[in-house]
């Protein structure tokens, strides 16, 4: 874990209540896998912001964020110039040397946990993988990312609880119609219970929790959960977590 100054680039609305946030870090940022996150100091708030990264390059990194309290609603005010104290690279993020993978993973994320599959997307199609993708929202005026998705080559399922757009129902619904290897999932924890109890029983998979953090790095015990193993920090030993080591 480092701290570092990342000056922003460019943040802009992409959907209700939802940004997108460009940062250039001019040292070493450390981000190397999908599912991983920062925790951003924002000035007037004792505790960070936990952010899961939806993108990275050597010294980029792409955050996108919903305006959910005073903090977040800070965040979407700021412009291109500021500068944010930002700790990184923080969490274990998913494991895509799993033997189990196979050729047709599917990546499924809900509303927040969009932005962490597009990073995860893009490198298993660097390695040869095209997975298929589940994204859920709410309605419409929540999606985001749907093309950019499509631009990399994934094949996209949509689906919406309202049903205006893609699919009226839950990403379970799109996941009982198509075929899968394993999957990797990211969203809120009872969508990850459902996708737990919808998938395939002899299909592995990994599932990355939203929990609210106190330090972000395991220092306060503050985001612990049960698991067959013992206690574990989402933070820390998170927030991805192998389906099978899951007490619901």
């Amino acid at each position: 874990m480092k701290k570092s100054d990342f000056k922003i680039l460019s943040n802009k609305k992409i959907a209700d209540k939802t940004y997108e946030m460009k940062l250039f870090c001019s040292g070493e940022h450390g981000i190397s896998n999908g599912g991983q996150f920062v925790n951003i100091k924002l000035d007037g708030f004792f505790l960070r912001r936990p952010i899961s990264v939806c993108d990275w390059t050597d010294s980029n990194i792409t955050i996108i964020y919903k305006t959910v309290g005073a903090g977040t609603e800070k965040m979407s005010k700021m412009e291109a110039g500021q500068m944010l104290d930002i700790l990184t690279p923080l969490g274990n993020g998913f494991n895509i040397e799993d033997e189990n993978t196979g050729e047709k993973p599917v990546l499924i994320g809900g509303g927040a946990g969009v932005p962490p599959m597009y990073g995860l997307c893009r490198l298993l199609i660097s390695k040869g993988v095209k997975p298929s993708v589940i994204l859920g929202f709410n309605s419409q005026k929540d999606s985001f990312y749907i093309e950019e998705f499509k631009a990399m080559g994934a094949d996209v399922y949509v689906t919406s609880a309202d049903g205006s757009i893609g699919t009226e129902g839950f990403v379970t619904d799109a996941l009982k119609t198509i075929e899968y290897t394993y999957f990797f999932a990211c969203g809120p924890e009872a969508m990850l219970k459902a996708i737990d109890y919808t998938a395939d029983k002899k299909t592995d998979g990994q599932l990355s929790f939203e929990e609210r953090m106190g330090c972000g790095f395991g220092a306060c015990m503050g985001c612990s959960c049960e698991t067959k193993y013992g206690s574990k920090r989402i933070c820390k030993e998170g927030p991805v977590l192998k389906r099978g080591e899951i007490i619901w």
